[in-house]
């Protein structure tokens, strides 16, 4: 969350790639794009969102820090939430992170975490006493996976503190199973990520740390050179503040992890702020790379080496700077294909008067900074970013924008600024050549509110078909953003489980054909920001009613194929036993008229 001044956008450089070879041109590759449609999606209709938070039950509320202002870089990071199905009854649940404030709380009244569970209607109902997961603190953080391959999903929450590993007991409670794992870490944690590195089958986890911080000798606002903006005073840092080292644990597959941070390459070496993590395979090997971003500091981006160790190659890929050679703040993150050609590209959140980042993966191990010609710059330099996602909200085949923003300085608000604490979130609908629109002004007049946002997770929680968002804030309610898109499109989800390799199939890709062109989809660990979305996979279809292939590669390499899969449906998938279960979608969707 690094302080810097607005630019505005302009004509870019032609750009030559590490081998000396020109990379093509952004225009012919946007020509070529507009040819790849899995399906001619129905009539244009409008990305639409409504608040639902209230008709759900949703009644949580995030404390963090001070409303008014933040004395110190502790109280502006906020908290995410996540999509997870607890008790495996197919319809995700939500898991909120909290936190707490300087001043603290007397016994027994502290903020806490919470868990809702999803009735299956379009409710949920608050189980976190009853689940066992009530936890206070700095909380941060939520990442979920079943690292104990028993198939429930177990859930790791991050701090500013001590973390703190729940185990699912598969009884709708879960267990603290922090020290017999190894896994409290310490420190300053922020987001966390769990994939199968390695592929032996588990599960192990990644964690960002962000700065080595203490209350008793952190300085006040106004105490050095960088405790100022636009001349007043604010909290200090995050630059003149060291970063804190991330950590790498290995699952050992008896409930125990190791830390192999510097065995496996020496990762974070440098110490640099992490901030957002999200596993993903870039160079499509097989064996999941990992990106942190990090707040006024490179990116990294590790190249796993297939032996247990990375090589950080953030810089050679393109993807440690933006393109004129300057570190950004960078806060969220997401791998997903934008552009339709089977390769992860990339989308980084960032600090207010930096564009959020958008990178296209050119398939020999670099990406081309696409954030202005794609139609993002511009419109995002006016927002402090964090949660971040691709999905396709309108389902015509083509992965859309989410971002969620929101100011670290409360105090803005009190100064003559063209900027303000609270923030409107951004929707840009993918036009299907490379381009992006922004869409937000049209997608309902909850986006024309403004939070102070931090964490999103994004899935679809009525099985209706269409990908909803869940927004974590700053001191107020949690936002569900029910997607009410119309248009008529088809899509297909599915649930995969391993059997092989990770219950969770995480690493895993999906890929659906029609013809000769593709969507594909990979299931990853992480993600967002402090925040992890459902694990299923989504595939708007436009007008196709039937998918002629649809394509999974497990973690491990090993391949399932099926055919003529109808559209308008999820699947469950079990590796090497195929399709164990189909379902419509609900009645409240199949019902819903076009917009």
């Amino acid at each position: 969350m690094c302080c810097v001044s607005a630019r505005v956008g302009r004509s870019r450089p032609g750009v030559i790639d590490p081998g000396g070879s020109p990379v093509i041109p952004l225009g012919v590759r946007i020509a070529a794009l507009s040819l790849l449609s899995l399906a001619a999606a129905l009539p244009t209709a409008p990305i639409f969102f409504a608040d639902r938070s209230a008709a759900a039950g949703l009644a949580f509320r995030t404390t963090y820090g001070g409303k008014d202002t933040s004395t110190y870089i502790l109280e502006t990071t906020g908290t995410g939430v996540a999509f997870l199905d607890y008790d495996r009854d197919g319809r995700p649940d939500l898991f909120f992170a909290n936190g707490t404030t300087l001043a603290g709380f007397p016994t027994g009244q502290a903020p806490r975490c919470a868990l809702y569970r999803n009735n299956g209607d379009g409710t949920f109902t608050d189980v976190t006493v009853a689940a066992g997961v009530a936890r206070s603190g700095w909380g941060q953080g939520v990442a979920v996976g079943d690292y104990d391959n028993d198939g429930w999903p177990d859930v790791y929450l991050t701090f500013f503190g001590r973390n703190v590993l729940l185990r699912n007991k598969g009884d709708g409670t879960f267990a603290d199973a922090t020290e017999a794992a190894g896994v409290a870490a310490g420190g300053w944690s922020t987001s966390a990520a769990f994939a199968d590195y390695d592929n032996d089958g588990r599960l192990d986890l990644y964690v960002a740390r962000y700065v080595d911080f203490d209350l008793k000798t952190a300085p006040r606002p106004g105490a050095q050179k960088n405790c100022f903006y636009h001349g007043f005073p604010v909290m200090c840092g995050p630059r003149g503040l060291a970063g804190a080292r991330d950590v790498l644990f290995r699952n050992n597959g008896d409930g125990t992890f190791t830390d192999v941070t510097v065995r496996a390459g020496e990762l974070d070496r440098e110490r640099y702020r992490g901030l957002g993590v999200v596993w993903g395979d870039y160079d499509d090997d097989g064996w999941p790379d990992l990106f942190v971003a990090n707040d006024a500091h490179p990116n990294l981006l590790y190249h796993n080496d297939r032996n247990g160790t990375f090589t950080e190659v953030a810089f050679a890929a393109g993807v440690a700077f933006d393109e004129d050679g300057r570190e950004r703040a960078g806060m969220g993150v997401d791998f997903g294909d934008y552009d339709n050609d089977g390769k992860l590209d990339l989308a980084v959140t960032n600090f207010y008067g930096e564009p959020h980042s958008l990178y296209l993966n050119q398939g020999h191990g670099t990406f081309l900074e696409t954030t202005w010609p794609s139609g993002i710059g511009e419109a995002t330099m006016r927002s402090l970013g964090w949660g971040t996602g691709f999905a396709d909200f309108d389902n015509d085949g083509n992965k859309d924008l989410f971002f969620v923003n929101g100011h670290v300085y409360p105090e803005v608000d009190r100064q003559q600024l063209d900027e303000t604490h609270a923030e409107r979130s951004l929707v840009f609908r993918n036009k299907g050549d490379g381009s992006f629109a922004d869409v937000t002004a049209s997608a309902g007049e909850t986006l024309a509110s403004r939070w102070v946002g931090r964490g999103a997770a994004f899935g679809d929680y009525d099985d209706d078909g269409r990908i909803d968002v869940v927004i974590s804030t700053v001191n107020d309610r949690a936002v569900l953003l029910h997607n009410e898109s119309g248009g008529g499109n088809h899509w297909l989800t599915v649930k995969l489980t391993g059997t092989r390799g990770n219950r969770d199939a995480i690493g895993a890709r999906i890929t659906a054909r029609a013809g000769a062109v593709t969507q594909m989809h990979e299931v990853h660990g992480g993600g967002s920001y402090l925040s992890q979305s459902d694990l299923r996979a989504h595939f708007g279809l436009g007008s196709l009613a039937v998918v002629p292939s649809l394509e999974i590669r497990w973690p491990g390499g090993a391949i399932e194929r099926f055919t003529d899969v109808a559209a308008d449906q999820t699947l469950a998938i079990d590796e090497g036993k195929g399709i164990v279960s189909r379902r419509g979608p609900t009645t409240a969707g199949a019902a819903r008229p076009p917009r």
